[in-house]
């Protein structure tokens, strides 16, 4: 039988549909490409940004007639599954089965009570044990060197604008000798950079007793033979501790790149989203790590039009971008999600012209620092591991510096995918930089 899974989200959404086909493949399920022959269609969704529920229901009426005609099992997870649960079923009659983000190891069971018996079911309790984010097959496979991991889920904060803490729950930090091993799994199966993930990172095992701290867990991972990259996402700032700094310096394999979500340059902004910090404490901590390690380059998250944003306001988020000087950033309008603080407290009362406004403004001025610092590149030699074909065509590769930089470059006759490249730096534009290979080792 075939397989049709369809992604929408982040990271974890994308590991969490890897592990969906390897949980189905042990009950006789191939992955397919194409929706029409699928015998099981799983929709792993997203609801952090606006109508994630009006795009449900859209590609539900799209599939319906699949169902009517050949009995396609629909199913549909992630967070919108976990939000919305049984009502998803009510307003979707040919709906099969929904399943939450602690619910994926259930979902065997119900595609076959579905296809057997017709049973329509919803799953979607949590759990603070972090069984169900354990695979007995180990992480799913990859494919080049580099894979996401996750480590931990759910988040503890209580930001008024963010459904995370309703959708994945409170924080559950995976055992770190099962992260461990998993790596070296990874590593065995010829990853060289790893990806771990959570909706908080550096709160990694606060919620285990006797577990390792996150920048111990970094150290342990570090000493996996054969472990070139390891990378983090995402971060709250409150949590950037003088140990994870240090890690930044000590570890070799940790690259110097650190995604750090400001969300606004007010405080007073940053107060109505309960963020817990004030822009100077953010400030500083960038600051001591950009000390202790000059090169590491830094991201972040911002959100504009959050209710009563006025324009003295959403001028202190230019200020503190000019001052701080990301290497890029992610930049949303505000959306109220439902069952968040800020959807039950406060009107949403920016007009949609004046956010669009501000998101243009905010996007031209990070591209030119962006540009800017791309172009202090040039001439530059680079580290990078070689992903895979340019989508800029012309025959290139692309590949990623240590510091998360793309770099599409032309390459010479040894340069090959999953390999470590140097790669001198002759361009730049605000997104990437442009390069041409100089070596290239199989590591």
């Amino acid at each position: 039988m075939k397989l049709y899974v369809q992604t929408w989200g982040c990271q974890m959404n994308q590991l969490d549909s890897a592990r969906i086909v390897q949980l189905m493949k042990s009950a006789d399920y191939e992955p397919t490409d194409c929706v029409e022959e699928a015998d099981l269609i799983i929709l792993n969704t997203c609801s952090v940004r606006d109508k994630a529920e009006q795009k449900v229901y859209s590609a539900l009426g799209r599939w319906r007639k699949l169902k009517e005609e050949k009995g396609t099992v629909l199913g549909v997870g992630g967070c919108v599954a976990q939000q919305e649960g049984e009502a998803l079923l009510r307003r979707a009659p040919h709906l099969d089965l929904v399943f939450g983000t602690h619910n994926m190891h259930k979902l065997p069971r119900m595609v076959e009570e579905a296809r057997e018996a017709a049973r329509r079911s919803v799953e979607t309790a949590f759990y603070r044990d972090p069984f169900y984010l354990e695979d007995p097959s180990g992480p799913p496979e990859v494919d080049g060197a580099k894979a996401y991991l996750t480590i931990m889920q759910g988040c503890n904060k209580v930001c008024s604008f963010c459904i995370v803490p309703r959708t994945r729950g409170r924080e559950v930090s995976r055992a770190s000798e099962n992260i461990v091993r998993d790596v070296e799994e990874l590593v065995r199966r010829g990853v060289k950079e790893v990806m771990l993930l959570g909706q908080n990172v550096n709160s990694y095992g606060r919620t285990g007793e006797g577990e390792r701290s996150f920048p111990e867990l970094l150290e342990r991972i570090n000493e996996v033979p054969g472990i070139r990259r390891i990378r983090f996402t995402t971060s709250h700032p409150q949590d950037l501790s003088p140990e994870l700094v240090d890690a930044f310096v000590r570890l070799e394999n940790l690259c110097e790149h650190l995604h750090l979500p400001l969300q606004s340059g007010s405080d007073a902004v940053l107060s109505r989203m309960r963020r817990g910090y004030r822009f100077g404490e953010y400030i500083e901590r960038i600051k001591e790590l950009r000390r202790r390690r000059p090169e590491v380059a830094i991201t972040t998250d911002m959100i504009v039009g959050f209710p009563g944003e006025t324009e003295e306001e959403f001028e202190e988020t230019l200020s503190a971008v000019r001052e701080i000087g990301y290497d890029d950033m992610f930049t949303f309008t505000y959306s109220p999600r439902p069952h968040t603080v800020s959807a039950k407290v406060y009107r949403d009362d920016v007009p949609e012209e004046v956010k669009a406004d501000r998101y243009r403004r905010l996007q031209e001025l990070q591209k030119g620092i962006s540009l800017g610092k791309n172009r202090n590149l040039i001439g530059a030699e680079e580290e990078i591991l070689v992903e895979g074909p340019s989508r800029l065509g012309r025959d290139q590769l692309m590949g990623r510096t240590r510091t998360n930089r793309i770099v599409n470059f032309a390459p010479n006759d040894a340069t090959v995918p999953a390999e470590m490249a140097r790669v001198r730096v002759v361009d730049a534009t605000p997104n990437s930089l442009v390069g041409e290979a100089i070596e290239a080792s199989v590591l």
